[in-house]
């Protein structure tokens, strides 16, 4: 795909991000909206994935780890075509199957249900190494938040993926630099974090999050790399394409009123 196409996916994903959460009245709009350009890539460019063949023992897989962006995974199996963009309409409510943190029974396209911060990651190496003992060809990527390497459980899983020499793993830190509770600085430092991951014996890369040229590369890198799992350390903004979202810790778990959200629209070029 070419680069305005990656951009217009974006977009749609973030309408999409935004339209869910008004409806819900509630869940996690920041970090959904920081992370859709490098989903957008990933999923419509680089990753061997199809949304009428979601059980392909081929395919590679995708774990959302820090699962309460949940409105983005959602989002973007909907535009890839794993269920009907109707049902971004249930997000949340009783019985549909779009909760709040995703659901591998549920939801075709969900590879592993997350939530607790670490455990979705650690999923992830398991997979990348069963992948390995199989024979199989299928890569994995996580997305991480930068909070969620607050987490010791992280850096076991981290430790445990150089060791084996997972290159078939990529990680990818959405590092936005805010939490729930305000600046990652504040609540407990996680920088340097590509140093982190390479003392781990992890190759780490530092990419622009929002530049398709910069994600489309350091997927490459990951994918070439032998030897070692990959590490994407992506600089973002936490409610990229929503101006007053962006960079506002308070928009972490909050959800827009009917006014907020029209003007949400509004910038992103679409309709309520």
């Amino acid at each position: 795909m070419d680069n305005k196409a990656l951009r217009d996916r974006a977009t749609a994903i973030r309408q999409n991000i935004i339209r869910q959460v008004y409806l819900a009245g509630s869940g996690h709009p920041g970090g959904s909206l920081s992370a859709a350009d490098i989903l957008a890539v990933l999923y419509f460019e680089h990753m061997n994935i199809d949304g009428s063949n979601p059980t392909d023992p081929d395919r590679d897989r995708f774990v959302l780890s820090k699962g309460h962006a949940s409105p983005l995974l959602y989002a973007v199996l909907a535009e890839k075509g794993f269920f009907p963009a109707e049902l971004l309409g249930t997000f949340r409510k009783i019985d549909s199957p779009l909760q709040g943190h995703p659901s591998m029974r549920a939801v075709p396209g969900v590879e592993m249900s997350t939530g607790s911060l670490g455990q979705g990651f650690s999923a992830a190496v398991g997979m990348a190494l069963a992948s390995r003992i199989d024979g199989r060809a299928s890569r994995v990527y996580a997305l991480l938040g930068d909070g969620e390497l607050q987490e010791g459980l992280v850096w076991e899983a981290a430790m445990a993926a150089a060791h084996y020499g997972l290159d078939n793993l990529c990680a990818i830190v959405d590092f936005n630099g805010l939490q729930i509770d305000g600046a990652n600085d504040d609540v407990m430092r996680v920088t340097p974090v590509a140093e982190k991951f390479e003392a781990f014996g992890w190759n780490a890369k530092k990419i622009d999050g929002h530049d398709i040229d910069s994600i489309r590369a350091g997927l490459a890198e990951a994918r070439g790399h032998k030897g070692r799992p990959t590490v994407l350390v992506a600089r973002t903004v936490k409610g990229k394409g929503v101006s007053y979202m962006e960079n506002e810790a308070g928009w972490h778990g909050k959800a827009p009123d009917k006014e907020q959200a029209l003007q949400a629209m509004s910038e992103l070029g679409g309709v309520l």
